[in-house]
């Protein structure tokens, strides 16, 4: 075991800051971690019992690790949590409505009701997205951001986000109590911190001594080293949820990016089809367009071939008229010419009429009635 124990174990916690006889170094913490001086400065503090016991028997039993009251019967409870602790904020709001609603006694009046602080010191993140290693929390209003609900507030220190580690960059007790609780089982570190700071009531000191492991009776050793015992499987309990949760959510998050890429590729499907429908429909409306014109073509050229036919048959018909003139012409010139050469024949009594009509054709009627 080390000279020096760590003041993040609960027991060691409870024996600097929970005993009657160290209030002194209670007030001086919680004046320097909230920021209290002047009017607002703890002047006294009453350390109280910090089991809260239930109103209603076989409800749930709550021990604080430290509660106490100030001079102006503000409560305070401060907490020191090594193990990550899920809900742990949940919890903190649970125990200040405990104590708040504690101070109500039958007859009294709610405005009598005091304002209750929750401080507590985390040996882990708890608030993974803030930078700064310290957060207050009140109620605000959402609209107006007004302070009006004045008798709860919640500050948190995140040790490891405190990375101060050269004594000599400290410019406050707060960030002088934050480098005792990372470094007060580090005795090379803590000569280093006690020879560069200013402590001008010793009060670090003071808390640093109480840490010295022979000041500590056996029973207080076994308390000491049964914590560290619990801290340890509380860790590793947690160490083990976180790793199953990160598991899941690697798992979750590989499934979302898996079904995130089917989705795209049956967008890409669905896009796909519906180019090829919007293609297809496209080329039936040409198809359907083609027939249509393929249609009026054949129309077209089937009136065309009609009125061909019509017109060959009109020039047909034209031809034989004309071929019919020409033949009449031409049979009612020879006959004219025959009829000439009979009558001279006939005039100059050389030949009979049977003759006449035999050379020129004529019928023997016609020759015998030429004068």
């Amino acid at each position: 075991m080390s000279r020096y124990l760590s003041p993040s174990n609960d027991i060691a916690f409870k024996k600097i800051f929970g005993e009657v006889k160290n209030k002194d170094i209670l007030i001086h913490f919680l004046n320097d971690v909230l920021g209290k001086d002047g009017y607002d400065a703890i002047a006294d503090v009453i350390i109280n019992d910090p089991v809260q016991q239930p109103e209603i028997a076989g409800a749930k039993q709550s021990i604080l690790d430290i509660l106490c009251t100030d001079n102006k019967g503000t409560r305070y409870i401060v907490e020191m949590q090594v193990a990550p602790h899920r809900g742990f904020e949940k919890r903190a709001q649970y125990y200040a409505a405990k104590v708040y609603s504690g101070q109500a006694k039958i007859g009294d009046r709610y405005y009598e009701l005091k304002e209750v602080i929750f401080l507590a010191i985390l040996d882990f993140e708890k608030f993974p997205k803030k930078t700064a290693y310290k957060s207050s929390h009140v109620i605000l209003d959402k609209e107006t951001y007004e302070h009006d609900l004045k008798d709860f507030s919640f500050t948190f220190i995140e040790l490891p986000k405190f990375t101060k580690t050269n004594p000599e960059d400290l410019l406050t007790y707060e960030e002088k109590w934050c480098y005792f609780f990372k470094h007060a089982s580090e005795p090379d570190n803590m000569r280093w911190f006690f020879s560069t700071i200013k402590d001008e009531n010793e009060v670090i000191h003071r808390a640093y001594n109480i840490l010295e492991a022979h000041n500590w009776t056996e029973e207080e050793l076994a308390l000491y080293d049964k914590m560290e015992k619990i801290n340890m499987d509380i860790r590793a309990r947690e160490d083990y949820i976180i790793e199953k949760v990160e598991n899941a959510e690697k798992a979750l998050n590989q499934a979302k990016e898996e079904n995130a890429r089917v989705v795209e590729e049956n967008a890409r499907v669905v896009e796909e089809n519906a180019r090829v429908v919007e293609e297809r429909d496209v080329a039936k409306k040409a198809a359907a367009e083609a027939e249509k014109i393929a249609a009026e073509a054949e129309r077209a050229a089937a009136e065309a071939e009609m009125a061909l036919r019509k017109a060959e048959a009109e020039k047909y018909a034209v031809e034989k008229a004309v071929a019919a003139a020409i033949t009449k012409s031409m049979a009612e010139s020879r006959e004219d010419s025959q009829i000439s050469i009979a009558l001279n024949l006939k005039k100059s009594g050389k030949m009979s009429d049977e003759d006449i009509s035999s050379a020129t054709g004529l019928l023997l009627s016609v020759v015998k009635e030429l004068n």
